[in-house]
Formats: C-alpha cells, sequence, structure tokens
C-alpha cells in the first residue's frame, strides 16, 4: 500500500484543532455562567493569563529589544499575531495623538466554524485576545485598553481590534523586597 496522497497539512490541522478546542472553551463556559457578561470577563481574564506568559515566549523567540514608543510596539504586535495564530493584521486608524490604532484582519481563526445564536449577539467570541494584549503589554510596562470595534461573528467585513495606550507602568517592587 502507498502513502503517496495521505500527506496531512500539519499546519492546517494544528489550526483547525486549535480552533475547535477554543470553541469548546467558550462552550463550556456559556454552560456554566449564565450572563454572556460573565462569560465576557471571563475569556478576557483567561488571555490576559496568556498573554503575561506568552511575552516571555515571544520575547525569547523573537531576541526583540525594547520599544519606545507604541508604533514599534504595534509592530511588535503584528508580528506576534502572525507567529501565534497564523494572520497578519493590518494597522490600521491611528490616532492623531499617536496613543492609538487598530488591528484589522479579514479572517479571525478563532471563529472559522462558529456561527453565534442570536440569542449571543452580545458575545465577545475573541474577547481572550483582547485578554492576550492587555496582559503582554502590562508585563513590558504598558497599561492598554482593548476593545472590539468590528466583528465578522456579528456580520462585519473584517474584525477590528482598537487598542489604545493610557500609560506607561513603573517598575515596582513588591513590599518587603527591598
Amino acid at each position: 500500500m502507498s502513502r503517496q496522497n495521505t500527506r496531512l497539512d500539519v499546519k492546517k490541522v494544528n489550526s483547525e484543532l486549535f480552533t475547535l478546542t477554543y470553541g469548546a472553551i467558550v462552550s463550556q463556559l456559556m454552560k456554566d455562567y449564565e450572563n454572556v457578561e460573565d462569560v465576557n470577563k471571563q475569556l478576557d481574564r483567561m488571555g490576559y493569563n496568556i498573554g503575561v506568559r506568552m511575552v516571555e515566549d515571544f520575547l525569547a523567540r523573537t531576541n526583540a529589544g525594547r520599544c519606545y514608543d507604541l508604533r514599534e510596539t504595534a509592530d511588535k504586535i503584528q508580528y506576534a499575531f502572525k507567529m501565534y495564530l497564523g494572520i497578519t493584521p493590518a494597522l490600521t486608524n491611528w490616532s492623531a495623538a499617536g496613543d492609538e490604532f487598530s488591528l484589522t484582519f479579514d479572517t479571525n481563526p478563532l471563529t472559522e466554524f462558529v456561527e453565534l445564536p442570536d440569542n449571543y449577539q452580545n458575545l465577545k467570541y475573541s474577547n481572550i485576545l483582547c485578554g492576550a494584549l492587555r496582559g503582554s503589554c502590562e508585563m513590558v510596562q504598558m497599561d492598554v485598553s482593548c476593545w472590539f470595534v468590528q466583528d465578522q461573528l456579528k456580520g462585519d467585513l473584517a474584525t477590528e481590534l482598537r487598542i489604545k495606550f493610557n500609560k506607561r507602568l513603573e517598575d515596582a517592587i513588591p513590599a518587603g523586597e527591598d
């Protein structure tokens, strides 16, 4: 027997497994929490915890140096999306002050096999991304806010995440560890 035509695209299989696993997590959260807002908060919290840990992996793999402004940070975030999710979002809609921008992507790997029922239109299905961005930025002393402006799951043509720089965080030594 020959195995010539049975080659699997490992990246596609991994991507689909990730998408289905994430869907199962969101589905379980919907069963565990009766309120959609509680699910949104839980997804954000999960993402935050992932982001806190992921930034170390990103810095180790890329050997990236310190960012001196939000544009440099945005470029690194764009690269991280490519590295971890296999998509390259566009950096768009910069504010005049340069403290706010959007990540816009045509395909969201988290929503590949998803359709939201009408009664879940307030669900921020991909809110884990906002949490991951907040957590990873906090680890490099940046306080940011992140939210969805557009979402393909809700009928928009693209998915747009808005990121706003709030302030630079100061290094703090925990009490008692002088």
